[in-house]
Formats: structure tokens, sequence, C-alpha cells
């Protein structure tokens, strides 16, 4: 594939309002105007990234329009904001990428996030509206449609409130809203592992749920959209390595081929974070809440990998014959085998109190073995989505009927 410069990208890939000279985004000289006069939105406020819809907490603007210091929370790449476009009034969220160095041009992480997101369109993803050049920055500002909601926010909601819902004796989430959540969930992961696209890094705050404001179309409302995909990379049959690119998925979400240093990984990967989201939706809790080594590298993270097994058991060659190869399991300083004894588990019987269906379908979302793990689309045929009450297209609206029977999806134009 040849390699494509910032000026190339602008032309080819973005729907750019003004476009840098070939090959770097300017330098910002002295006395820069104003950085969002030249944009076409209205920047109302900065928003704790990448949760675009957590109302509260909004730092500051300045009188001059330019951002206050960042808050704990600050995005890896960059900052985001909720604006609205100055010709339609409609909301957006605008994230931020600016140069390192002068004459850095473009980051690559904003450069594959753009590549990735033009190609792709699907209700249940998010849609990359347009990206704009901000010369006296500078910085490149990429314009996605504006979802009020995070899974994050939604599952800290009804854990600070599961007190006082007396509709919800367990104070759990309704499970209208696990089922439509899921649902969404697995149909945005379909439509990419289809298209050969990995997220890698799927967790709560990454995955949005659209409000109900006026300004956006009814079908839309309350519909899951994935979002972030900084880390996403494109893979191929059979495997190639990915491991070169980085540790990938927030360690709590990361699937225990990664945990054990596989080096060739595939779309299995989003299916484990996808079915460690499912169990945080039913116990309001991170299912495996582990602690993290922060050391550079692909370190065995064991705390993490104590927190698997002590629910799932222990893992065997038998069932996950690959074991054999990988490489915190046999060759490292604190190896799993010796240092762990081969417990069988406490299960998710224990972990979560849900339907027979329910666990079912997670527990195929969390084999370990990774060839045998549930894809996106097996996960979508599975009994628990066709029992009561059947997802819909509304994550805040139950609807009689919403079971469309052919599925692919219920009824609703969320899936149009």
């Amino acid at each position: 594939m040849p390699v494509c410069h910032p000026h190339t990208i602008n032309l080819r890939l973005v729907n750019t309002i003004f476009v840098n000279p070939p090959g770097r985004i300017p330098p910002q000289r002295n006395n820069p105007p104003n950085p969002f006069c030249h944009l076409p939105f209205q920047i109302p406020r900065l928003v704790h990234p990448p949760l675009a819809g957590r109302a509260s907490e909004q730092p500051p603007i300045s009188p001059a329009g330019s951002p206050t210091p960042l808050l704990p929370g600050e995005g890896t790449y960059g900052l985001v904001y909720h604006a609205r476009s100055k010709e339609t009034g409609g909301r957006y969220a605008i994230k931020q990428f600016k140069s390192g160095r002068e004459g850095d041009g473009v980051s690559p992480t904003a450069i594959r996030e753009i590549m990735l997101l033009r190609e792709m369109s699907h209700p249940n993803i998010v849609k990359l509206e347009s990206a704009h050049i901000n010369h006296s920055e500078p910085s490149l500002w990429l314009a996605f449609e504006y979802a009020e909601y995070d899974l994050y926010e939604m599952i800290k909601f009804h854990r600070d409130n599961k007190d006082n819902r007396r509709d919800n004796p367990f104070g759990l989430m309704p499970q209208y809203i696990v089922k439509t959540v899921m649902w969404h969930l697995l149909n945005g992961l379909s439509y990419m592992h289809q298209h050969w696209v990995v997220h890698r890094d799927l967790k709560p705050s990454n995955v949005l749920v659209m409000g109900e404001d006026p300004a956006v179309a009814p079908s839309q409302h309350g519909c899951v959209k994935i979002a972030d995909f900084g880390l996403a990379r494109i893979f191929q049959a059979p495997a190639r390595p990915l491991s070169d690119n980085g540790v990938v998925v927030t360690i709590w979400y990361r699937a225990p081929e990664l945990l054990l240093g596989a080096r060739h990984y595939t779309r299995a990967v989003d299916v484990w974070a996808a079915g460690c989201i499912f169990a945080e939706l039913l116990t309001l809790k991170p299912l495996f809440q582990g602690q993290e080594r922060k050391t550079p590298g692909n370190v065995l993270q064991a705390d993490q990998l104590d927190k698997i097994f002590r629910v799932l058991g222990h893992p065997g060659i038998k069932t996950w014959p690959e074991l054999e190869v990988l490489p915190h399991w046999v060759d490292n300083t604190d190896n799993v085998r010796v240092r762990r004894p081969e417990w069988g588990g406490t299960g998710l019987h224990s972990a979560i109190l849900e339907a027979m269906r329910a666990i079912d379908l997670m527990s195929r979302m969390l084999d370990y073995n990774p060839s045998s793990r549930a894809t996106a689309e097996e996960a979508l045929r599975h009994e628990w989505f066709r029992t009561e009450p059947k997802p819909g297209p509304n994550v805040f609206r139950m609807q009689v009927g919403s079971w469309n029977g052919n599925g692919h999806g219920p009824g609703g134009s969320c899936w149009a």
C-alpha cells in the first residue's frame, strides 16, 4: 500500500474545508487568531474525552474561546468538544488531534481513524461527518455525529441509583436495555469483522448511545454506536502479527490470548471484550477487575489472569491447544502453570445472577480458545435474543413486537 502524506490524505480521503500546503501542517506563528473562528462550528464547551455525553463536570471555555487546561480523564490523542454547526445548528462531537512537533504533520492515529471510518457505513458505528485542518494551531479536527451518552455513564447511573429503583427490586439495569445494547453492539461488530476490521479497544466508554434530541432523526434515537477507532486495524486470513502495533485493549477487557503474549490474534479479541461488557451491563461492575502492571512492553499481567481464572477456571491444553506456544504460558519468570494451581473456577453463575440463556451466550463469548469463541454473527443467532423482552431499535423505549423474525435485526429504522 503506498505511503499517504498528509496532503494526499486531505485530498483523497477527507471532506476537507481547508487544505494545507503539500506535506506539512504550517507551524504556529506569533499571536495566532482564535483557533475556533476558522472552523464551521461553534464550540460551546470541552467535554471529557472520550465521553462526548457527560453533561456534568464540563470544564469552562475562556472568553477568548480556547479550552482551559485539561482535567484528569484527558483522552489519549487529544481533546473532544461539543459543537454546533454554524450553518445548520446540528450538534457534533469534535475530536482534536494536535501536531506533536513542528513539521510532524497529521498523526498516524488520526489518519487510521479517518481511513477506516470513511470506508464503513453502519447504523451501529459512529459516523465521521467531516474533517478540517486548523492552520493556526496547527491541528486536525474530526467532526462526528453527537451521542449524548455512553455505556460507562449508563452503567454508572444505574449503579448510583439502584437503591432508588422501586420498579427494579434487584437494582440492576432493565433486561430490555441490556439486550438491546448487546444486539446493537454485536451488529456493529459483525459488520466490522465482515469487512476485516478489528477494533482492539472495546470498553464501555467507547460505546456511545444516541439521545432523543429533537434535532436527531427519530430513527437514531437510542441507537448504540461503536466509537474511537484509533487503535483499530485491518486483519487478514491467515492471521498476521498484530502485536507489533502495540498493547491493545484496556486490561479489564483484554482477551486471554493477549494476556498470554499472543502475537497473532483475530477478531475474537473484540468478542471477548463484548462479553466483558455484557457481564458489566448485568452486574453494574467490571467482571475481571485486575490490577495492571505499569511496565513497558507486553509483560505478564498476573493479577488480571488471576481474576479471570477465579471465575472461569484454569485453561487447559485439551480445550485450547495453542496454549503451548503462548509466551507467557511457556516461558516467563512468573510461569502461569507453576504459580497458579488448576482452579476449577467459581463459574459465571456465581458472578452473575441471570437467566441460563444469558449465561450460555456469555460463556460462548468468553471461551478461552479464540478458535471456538463465538463470532459476533453466531452470538446474534443465540436464543437469548428471541426471548422476551426482545431487543428493539431504541435502547430507552421498549416496543411491542420489536423482533421481526428474520434473524438480522429487530424492526425499526436504526437498521434501515
